[in-house]
């Protein structure tokens, strides 16, 4: 039976991972509590998936307020 990829899409509809950084890059998902240590597993992220371009972001808690401008 094949493994089912991750994508952001599930990701962000996840509340697991709400308040972290998250990147995902091959079908694997990495958390972060801060953006420094969210550059950390992104430096380590591209020499292990060198043909690949991750997708960061960061999901906010359900009661954070976000700025726009």
């Amino acid at each position: 039976m094949a493994k089912k990829k991750v994508t952001m899409e599930k990701v962000l509809g996840d509340p697991r991972f709400r308040g972290k950084h998250v990147i995902v890059v091959g079908g694997k998902v990495f958390t972060a509590k801060t953006g420094e240590k969210a550059s950390k597993i992104l430096a380590e992220v591209r020499r292990k998936y060198p043909k690949e371009t991750p997708a960061v972001t960061y999901i906010p808690d359900a009661d954070a307020l976000i700025l726009w401008f």
